[in-house]
């Protein structure tokens, strides 16, 4: 162990000693039940049986970017992730995963693998100090640094560079990234694009198109839904489809939207209670359905670009199925994604319904090869 190493070590126990008070009362919610005892107490997650090719991301969308590179490798693949959605899906694309443990747990529980692959901005210190140190070859996938996150990162250049110094190889989403990432000191970049274009979009279900037009608010965050149904005028021969991104956040959405169905005389369910889309206002209170949502749709409002935080959503999912889509401007995590989609409007919420009325339909423009990670994990 390095100097830097033991010095940071020290300070992540520390943290980890003074959060427990804060993990406990978390860990009876709903959201945290499952992912705070498995990473901070390692409970029901033990270390990965088989060596093999690691893998890990934050969450769900980054879980469901994995498949194309997870069909095209060969041997044993393993997935870390943080989330319960992340944790979900990566049981959907592997039997060997787990919840990644809290910094100062992974010299006690990561084992010898081949190659640490990491997704996005999961730049763990000791995640890839450890892995090195059991011989693992280390590479960050669709790295990116945001505009809004840039500044930040400038700040801490020099414990940037440090975990730099662990990442054998960084394949970037676009040349900003790459300039970016070379400033913080990473080495050995190649771009290649965001490989989240290069997932196939297709349908889990065909659905019954309604004769009426359909809107949706995707993957929508807190207060995203009064905020945009503030502004959004649902007409006659309309209808609207809600889909909140988090689970734990059903009924309060349920709630809410209830009564506003209620003030406006509309009639509303939720899809649990009834697997259709036969009322003016229908809220999907279960995972899984958006890509099929969107295959019926007309209209499609991404919700995670409205208020600040979040950073947006995927716009080529809905675009896949010519949908007219809307976004707030708030998009800083998915710049590369919405480069590649033509007639996208992205607009202030105050302008949505105004904006409903001029929309064309989106198109997809390129897409992005993988295949030099392929063929660069492959060795």
């Amino acid at each position: 162990m390095t100097v830097f190493s033991f010095f940071y070590y020290c300070i992540a126990l520390i943290i980890y000693i003074l959060a427990i008070p804060f993990l406990v009362i978390l860990s009876f919610s709903k959201k945290y039940k499952n992912s705070i005892p498995a990473r901070f107490a390692l409970f029901k997650n033990p270390p990965f049986e088989k060596e093999g090719i690691w893998f890990h991301v934050a969450s769900l969308g980054e879980a469901k970017s994995l498949k194309p590179l997870i069909d095209g490798l060969s041997g044993v693949k393993n997935i870390s992730t943080i989330t319960q959605t992340g944790y979900k899906e990566a049981g959907k694309l592997t039997k060997h995963y787990r919840y990644l443990p809290f910094e100062i747990l992974l010299p006690f529980w990561i084992r010898k693998n081949k190659t640490l692959v990491v997704c996005e901005a999961e730049l763990w210190y000791m995640l890839f100090f450890i892995a090195k140190q059991k011989g693992a070859k280390t590479y960050l996938i669709n790295a990116r640094i945001s505009d809004k996150s840039y500044s930040s990162y400038m700040r801490f250049r020099w414990f940037y560079k440090k975990v730099f110094e662990q990442i054998d190889m960084v394949f970037a989403q676009s040349q900003k990234d790459r300039d970016r990432l070379e400033k913080l000191g990473a080495k050995n970049i190649e771009v290649v694009g965001n490989i989240k274009a290069f997932q196939k979009i297709k349908v889990s279900k065909n659905l019954s198109k309604p004769k009426e037009e359909i809107i949706t608010l995707a993957s929508t965050h807190k207060e995203e839904e009064a905020l945009i149904l503030k502004y959004l005028k649902l007409e006659k021969d309309q209808k609207l489809i809600v889909v909140p991104r988090h689970p734990e956040r059903f009924e309060e959405v349920d709630r809410y939207l209830r009564s506003y169905a209620k003030n406006l005389s509309l009639s509303y369910h939720k899809f649990s209670q009834k697997e259709s889309y036969d009322s003016d206002i229908v809220l999907v209170d279960a995972m899984g359905e958006l890509i099929n949502i969107y295959a019926i749709s007309d209209i499609v409002i991404l919700g995670g670009s409205f208020v600040e935080g979040v950073g947006g959503h995927n716009p080529l999912e809905p675009a896949h199925f010519g949908c007219k889509v809307i976004s707030g401007k708030h998009i800083f995590n998915q710049e590369a994604l919405f480069s590649l989609v033509k007639g996208i409007e992205i607009v202030s919420v105050e302008d949505i319904n105004g904006t409903m009325k001029k929309l064309k339909s989106t198109q997809i423009e390129s897409s992005v090869d993988i295949n030099p990670i392929i063929k660069e994990l492959s060795k």
